[in-house]
């Protein structure tokens, strides 16, 4: 299992590339002059390589190597990360940011089929479930840190500290993951590139999946991606900005880790689904729609949003393996999933800024929210006929 925590750590560290950006947006708006849709768009690039390519590259990692994956993708991080805390152009950050992404992407796509390679058959459910984590405590811990470092050092300082730590996390995997099996480098490369993406994208599985991650992303990114700018424009800052935000995703951990439990123990995939969607779209109503009520209501309206919203992406990652149309597939049918992320990640903070401007603030968030949690209902329907204890089709 020593190699199954540095691939869970290398999860979060990546994550921590996507969660670095929040607490910075009110430092890059001051320094470089970023609008609010310029932000919006700093955002949502990180996640142009996995919206684009995510499909493609499963395949490729699958061919390439799971661990040979990582490792480029630490690689990208790295660099990407270190150069941008020198550049003073925003377009360059844009730039950087994509690269951000593709390195984001060839690491976490890949890390689900290595975590099966390296975990006990019986343990695979509750792994996968804690695997579904490592966004949320990524950007909980960037939430927390972010702030206090560029108070400290600026954004600069932020956008090195995080290339330092992709940098660690190389090392770790070169050092302890062992490499993939001749054997399954060798399964991977049997048959046409083209005949597994028609029997990827002809099952229902991995659809499911890229649908359902994608109404859920959409929600998360939208809330938790502005939530340092609302309460910067409320006034809080430094340390206290930064224990707020960052509890807030942190709460999710626990939605993802329970939802491996529960799988475990035969819960049924489809309700644990609709309980999530229906708190978030209750969570975000609290949050934004009542300006007039109090603070700690609309708080805790944000942290509901974030325990019981793990539910679903604890679930999807668990039911992976299980729907990935065959064992050669997995790292594909994540890479699709992950598209789908990407593609609501993508548009959920454009989508908030832009109603923001629009009606001159935040209260209206919850409609676009709550389309989205109301489509995750309909399609968990779809996972009601799902055994929890079905194994990976072949």
């Amino acid at each position: 299992m020593g190699a199954a925590r540095v691939v869970m750590v290398t999860g979060v560290c990546a994550a921590m590339i996507i969660g670095k950006l929040p607490p910075a947006v009110p430092a890059l708006q001051r320094e470089l002059g970023m609008t609010l849709m310029q932000a919006g768009w700093l955002l949502s690039l990180v996640q142009v390589a996995s919206l684009s390519m995510g499909l493609f590259l499963g395949l490729a990692s699958d061919r390439f190597g799971l661990r040979r994956s990582m490792l480029t993708g630490l690689s990208l991080m790295s660099l990407a990360s270190l150069v941008g805390g020198f550049t003073e152009s925003a377009s360059v950050l844009l730039v950087l940011r994509a690269f951000e992404g593709l390195g984001f992407l060839l690491t976490s796509l890949s890390a689900p089929a290595v975590l099966r390679r390296l975990v006990p058959p019986e343990r695979l459910t509750q792994v996968m479930g804690i695997w579904g984590a490592y966004v949320p405590f990524g950007t909980a811990l960037a939430m927390l840190l972010g702030p206090a470092v560029i108070l400290a050092g600026g954004w600069e300082s932020w956008w090195w500290l995080i290339g330092l730590l992709c940098v660690l996390c190389l090392a770790a995997v070169w050092r302890w993951v062992p490499a993939d099996p001749s054997r399954a480098i060798a399964q991977a490369g049997e048959g046409g590139l083209g005949s597994k993406l028609r029997l990827t994208l002809s099952s229902t599985g991995p659809w499911l999946l890229f649908l359902t991650f994608c109404v859920y992303a959409a929600q998360w990114m939208a809330v938790i991606g502005f939530l340092p700018t609302i309460y910067a424009q409320a006034g809080v800052t430094g340390w206290t900005l930064g224990v707020l935000m960052a509890l807030v995703p942190a709460m999710n951990i626990f939605g993802n880790v329970a939802a491996g439990m529960l799988l475990h123990r035969g819960a049924q995939p489809g309700s644990l689904l609709i309980a999530g969607f229906v708190v978030m779209a209750l969570g975000s109503w609290l949050a934004f729609v009542g300006l007039e009520l109090s603070p700690a209501v609309r708080y805790g309206g944000m942290l509901l949003f974030s325990l019981v919203g793990g539910l679903v992406p604890g679930t999807l990652f668990a039911l992976v393996p299980r729907l990935a149309p065959n064992t050669g597939l997995i790292s594909t049918t994540v890479g699709w999933m992950l598209q789908g992320s990407s593609t609501g990640q993508f548009f959920g903070p454009l989508v908030a800024a832009w109603l923001s401007a629009q009606v001159g603030g935040w209260h209206w968030t919850w409609v676009a929210t709550g389309a989205c949690a109301l489509a995750g209902c309909l399609l968990a329907t779809r996972f009601g006929r799902l055994a929890s204890g079905h194994p990976v089709r072949h």
